[in-house]
């Protein structure tokens, strides 16, 4: 990424997270903005309330990361990801949603959002997730998006979709759509982290996906999630 802001520890310089926080509503815009300020190794580069200025303060400073109220003014969250990825703009997006409906969810995956999270959730997941996806994870697995779709993983229907998966190989596709990194996954079943990325590796392939994300969409479709 493209972050030039930087803070220093014990005398050495530590590169930090810049964000470019987005939101139409000035009480919430402002809580963003403390929230992620108040972090150390964050830097908040724009507060913008309109997606015309979340785009000039995207193509001007070029953030890590984008927290994006999916109501923005004046035509929506989505349309700042669609021009986001219209112009190749490197920010990993961070969309907050209120009720969003099955077509926004499966339209900001396609568009390419790094994470979704509901407003109430806490300011310390917000922060989490944030590094998640700052660190190239998705944040967009079952807790959240099962949460927004008012569904739970069926079981027996992922058995049905990994038929010709190993049943190691089942249960981390189950783990894989929870909102959980790989080290949190090896961690759960006691293997190191590289055997999780082989594992990943192989389901991918099988499945036909393109990563985690690709993975969750694919479930979704399924009805299973």
């Amino acid at each position: 990424m493209s972050s030039v802001a930087q803070t220093t520890t014990n005398g050495r310089s530590v590169q930090s997270v810049t964000l470019v926080v987005a939101d139409g509503r000035p009480l919430l815009l402002r809580g963003l903005e403390h929230i992620c300020s108040d972090e150390r190794g964050f830097e908040v580069v724009a507060a913008c309330a309109n997606g015309h200025a979340t785009l000039e303060a995207l193509r001007q400073f070029k953030p890590d990361i984008l927290i994006l109220d999916a109501t923005l003014p004046p035509s929506g969250g989505l349309w700042v990801l669609r021009q986001m990825r219209r112009e190749r703009l490197p920010t990993r997006a961070v969309l907050l949603a209120d009720h969003p409906n099955e077509r926004h969810v499966l339209e900001a995956v396609r568009l390419g959002v790094g994470g979704i999270l509901l407003p109430d959730m806490t300011p310390e997941s917000l922060l989490r997730c944030v590094r998640t996806v700052h660190a190239g994870e998705p944040w967009l697995e079952s807790q959240a998006v099962a949460r927004l779709l008012n569904r739970r993983p069926r079981e027996g229907g992922l058995r049905q979709l990994g038929r010709g998966l190993t049943p190691r190989q089942i249960e981390i596709v189950r783990l894989a759509t929870e909102a959980i990194s790989t080290r949190e996954i090896a961690a759960r079943l006691m293997v190191t982290e590289g055997t999780v990325k082989v594992h990943l590796h192989n389901i991918y392939e099988k499945l036909q996906v393109d990563g985690r994300v690709g993975l969750v969409l694919l479930v979704m479709k399924q009805g299973l999630l």
